[in-house]
């Protein structure tokens, strides 16, 4: 099959919620991924940060493999033995008490969010029904009907409403407005440490410290949003390790799956998960026993691996790298670990993508003003040195 038969059988059969960039991808290993053509292209978006170990593992592969011909789906209405050990890991990792599991980002958001409105019930004594949760204007943490009624992206909400109440929305990195938005109905505050679909936001230093000090004054609880910067990505295994943050909750997912399946876990503090009781919530995949193989052995690669300690020092190098290209067109470079942005200027970052595709890079651009740099934690110097000579290529042809 031709690219172009393929991206027309696609586009003819299904629904066109995506716009892929023209090229077909068949293979995938290490940092690299292959098109049809048997052309050659470093990944450096992960897809958004799920394949941090790198494409097909073979550690993970065979892990996968090795359960897929054992055992696969039972549903959570029998025990396993690949489930316990998962959570015990996860939570030995993480440091919280009890882990919930489920399969995508958004649905470990959803488990939160009927957490926290749970807890106000039970716990806390707010009123019923009357149960709010803080979020960030510009946050990404979703797209099903619950999460987005606390988007600020309009396109995220276009026809789509009525919108779940139960939401405030304040500004992302002001600590102060967080502290105006509390009231006697406050269940939670549910924040990314680093803004991802946003552009690559990284709030002010100590913003996240100061929220967990002030949910700890009002009794709110502290909810952390690791979909995409946890396990590794900032250079810590959690990015609210660099403030030495604890929150009373955490949602992890992506790399979880270790880039092979849809693997994500809610995870709290005994006071939290009792509020679940039997037929409270669940997932007929969630926990699955080949989900739970794999996603224990991704948690052991990221130790084996030490990722988290490769991400710091190759984020570091690649800064300083990006640092150096110059063009009239770049107006920022930020990011923390190997989850950096690019914010361009006077031209399409989307139009900007297609360039670096020709010169064998792949990324994706957000709100047309801004490159993801998020490539496995397992990436080179001399891989990054390609990278940053492709886009400086690309930048040299746009200036032209």
């Amino acid at each position: 099959m031709t690219n172009h038969s393929a991206m027309q059988i696609e586009s003819v059969y299904g629904a066109h919620n995506y716009a892929p960039f023209p090229i077909v991808l068949v293979r995938g290993e290490g940092v690299y991924v292959w098109d049809e053509a048997g052309k050659r292209y470093l990944d450096m978006m992960s897809a958004y940060s799920a394949v941090s170990h790198g494409h097909c593992h073979p550690k993970l592969v065979r892990v996968l493999q090795e359960q897929a011909a054992k055992l696969a789906v039972v549903s959570r209405a029998f025990h396993t033995d690949k489930l316990g050990v998962f959570l015990k890991k996860a939570c030995e990792v993480t440091g919280f008490a009890k882990a919930l599991p489920m399969n995508t980002g958004a649905e470990g958001v959803e488990t939160a969010i009927k957490a926290a409105r749970k807890w106000a019930y039970k716990v806390k004594g707010v009123a019923e029904n009357q149960a709010e949760i803080i979020v960030c204007a510009s946050n990404f943490h979703g797209r099903t009907t619950t999460v987005i009624s606390m988007s600020t992206e309009s396109q995220y909400r276009d026809g789509f409403g009525p919108f779940t109440p139960g939401f405030k929305i304040i500004p992302y990195g002001d600590s102060a407005a967080l502290e105006q938005a509390i009231t006697k109905n406050t269940a939670a505050f549910l924040v990314e440490p680093v803004q991802g679909e946003a552009g690559i936001i990284v709030p002010p230093v100590g913003y996240l410290k100061a929220c967990e000090t002030i949910c700890r004054k009002h009794r709110v609880l502290l909810i952390c949003d690791e979909v995409q910067t946890g396990l590794g990505r900032t250079g810590k295994i959690l990015a609210i390790e660099h403030e030495n943050v604890r929150p009373d909750a955490l949602i992890l997912g992506k790399a979880l799956g270790g880039g092979l399946l849809p693997v994500s876990l809610f995870l709290s503090n005994d006071e939290v998960m009792s509020v679940f009781t039997p037929g409270d919530h669940g997932s007929t995949f969630g926990g699955n026993a080949l989900a739970a193989a794999v996603g224990l052995a991704a948690l052991e690669i990221l130790l084996e691996e030490d990722l988290a300690s490769k991400a710091a020092a190759m984020g570091d190098y690649f800064m300083q790298r990006l640092r150096t290209m110059h063009s009239r067109f770049i107006k920022d470079i930020r990011g923390k670990g190997l989850l950096i942005g690019v914010e361009l200027v006077n031209y399409s970052a989307q139009k900007f993508c297609l360039k670096l595709i020709e010169h064998g890079v792949l990324s994706k651009d957000t709100h047309g003003t801004v490159i993801r740099l998020a490539p496995p934690l397992i990436v080179t110097k001399e891989q990054i040195d390609a990278a940053v000579a492709a886009f400086q290529a690309a930048l040299d042809e746009a200036e032209a």
